[in-house]
């Protein structure tokens, strides 16, 4: 069974580069450095796809053209199964951890990601494997440093700041090495090595 790998963000310039949109950017950043070049629009998915190889396995590409509250939208047609959604890696940002920290989880509720509520709703299972990349801020002392809800969507909308290039730059080499582990190895070994390096 290949792997399905999705980035999620908002489709449009604009979005490039922010917070909100980081599992769709390394996605992109990551499989053109493994020499990813065609994406193709998939209007029935309403997403760019790309049927690709990536870490020497045969993997399909996706980054849902809808806005990050409907990407559940581009799987419907893709992941029809049970066992399909096993194979489903899905790339998103996440508030509640800090810049620097990448989590695998498989099986967890959503926690307020709206992208991936969507994708849970959609495929009516929880049952797939997520790459959670942090984005907030720490304290001196290293604590989370979220921001206040009602300035949340700015935030996230927001783009890194010059002094966060070097932690994106470590977090991105960390979510590749997690992407080649799971579709070289397995789930439980991509989570073990991920996790024991931060």
């Amino acid at each position: 069974m290949q792997w399905t790998i999705v980035g999620l963000g908002n489709p449009g310039g604009e979005y490039d580069g922010t917070r909100h949109n980081i599992g769709r950017d390394f996605l992109l950043e990551i499989a053109e450095k493994e020499g990813v070049a065609k994406w193709k629009e998939d209007a029935k998915l309403h997403a760019l796809t790309a049927k690709a190889e990536l870490f020497g396995k045969k993997v399909a590409l996706v980054l849902p053209d809808t806005y990050m509250n409907n990407s559940g939208k581009a799987l419907t047609a893709l992941v029809k199964s049970k066992k399909a959604a096993e194979n489903l890696v899905v790339l998103h940002d996440e508030l509640d951890m800090p810049l620097g920290r990448v989590k695998l989880s498989f099986g967890s509720s959503a926690g307020g990601h709206r992208g991936v509520d969507s994708i849970q709703k959609a495929l009516k299972t929880k049952d797939f494997v997520r790459i959670r990349i942090g984005i907030s801020p720490t304290t001196p002392s290293g604590k989370t440093k979220k921001p206040e809800s009602e300035k949340v969507v700015d935030f996230v909308l927001g783009t890194f700041k010059p002094t966060e290039g070097e932690k994106l730059k470590k977090v991105k080499k960390l979510v590749a090495e997690a992407l080649e582990l799971l579709v070289n190895e397995s789930r439980d070994h991509a989570t073990m090595v991920i996790h024991s390096k931060q």
